[in-house]
């Protein structure tokens, strides 16, 4: 089925559907595009946004380590981030959050004094899909690692605890979990990693003013996201395919809204992926980080032969999709 390729090439495809609604509004969107949103990706190739293009750093870094834990990941994606920055390609209106943090790391200073301690924002799980479809990794290596590459950058700990689902939701779809049960196996991970805080990956960052514990620290970014989780219950109960996603789950510019309508997009179209994709567009919020998820869900859950040959073809990155994919399917 290709499901790693899946994943990465549904990620970009719909980046590409969701980089023109980005910053429309429902009823704009449906006027200029239909009510069903963009029909395909528009050009040849079709330009992709910085959320796929931190997506490939991240997965770059991930192939390039020799041993997958902090002290080689850390400097690779510093390394990978850092030339992101500095791209002529980078002009995509990246994450002004993304840009300060690295900024920072370019500077030298640790990691932890380089990011946005108070960020939640998309960026930290908008490019986390890779780390979910790495095979053969423990499950606590995964969460180190989906962690850490939030926090280079997003500091908060729903930033991380969104990261953490969202690989693992692209993880378990790629090992064949049924769509329906992801909800459910999404509120199991909150409950059971509320208060597991990844020293050997995270260090000393949960240490700053207000904080006692790292697993308080830790929690409050698991509950958030449970919380979340109990908003996309509630809107698949309804199973609303007309109206705006955004307002059933949020507008997806923080990392835990994001995750829950990137997933609703998914399973109101569990069979028919490419329907999600443009349900993922056709949203008021960060429509491309939501299309972008909603695709990295679809095309784990359904592989590549979910995509439309074409949009494959000429999606922006496609020779890069190809060989990061080809690497774990």
């Amino acid at each position: 089925m290709r499901r790693a390729s899946g994943a990465m090439f549904g990620l970009a495809l719909g980046d590409a559907l969701g980089k023109p609604t980005e910053f429309m509004r429902y009823a704009e969107i449906s006027a200029r595009f239909g009510p069903g949103g963009p029909a395909e990706p528009d050009g040849e190739p079709a330009l992709v946004t910085d959320d796929t293009q931190m997506t490939l750093a991240v997965a770059e870094a991930l192939l390039e380590a020799e041993v997958l834990d902090a002290a080689t990941l850390e400097p690779l994606w510093r390394k990978r981030f850092m030339d992101w920055a500095v791209s002529p390609e980078n002009n995509r209106a990246p994450g002004m959050t993304c840009l300060r943090a690295i900024e920072r790391l370019a500077d030298g200073r640790p990691w932890i004094a380089a990011t946005e301690a108070g960020s939640k924002g998309c960026g930290a799980n908008m490019r986390v899909a890779p780390v979910g479809l790495v095979p053969g990794v423990a499950d606590a290596d995964r969460a180190g690692m989906a962690q850490l590459q939030a926090a280079l950058t997003h500091g908060h700990p729903t930033a991380l605890a969104a990261s953490d689902l969202t690989a693992f939701a692209v993880h378990w779809l790629r090992d064949g979990l049924a769509p329906p049960d992801l909800p459910a196996r999404l509120r199991q991970r909150c409950a059971d990693q509320r208060r597991v805080y990844h020293h050997d990956w995270l260090g000393d960052l949960w240490q700053r003013p207000g904080e006692t514990t790292p697993e308080e620290f830790i929690a409050r970014g698991w509950d958030e996201c449970a919380a979340v989780v109990d908003r996309l219950d509630a809107a698949l109960s309804i199973g609303d395919r007309v109206s705006d996603p955004c307002l059933a789950t949020g507008e997806g510019w923080i990392a835990e809204e994001a995750l829950a309508t990137g997933l609703l997009c998914f399973l109101l179209y569990a069979d028919d992926p490419v329907a999600a994709l443009r349900r993922g567009a056709m949203t008021s919020g960060d429509s491309d980080s939501i299309a972008s998820l909603a695709g990295a869900f679809a095309g784990a859950a359904y592989g590549l032969a979910a995509w439309p040959a074409d949009w494959v073809r000429r999606i922006e990155y496609a020779a890069d999709l190809e060989r990061i994919g080809r690497t774990w399917d």
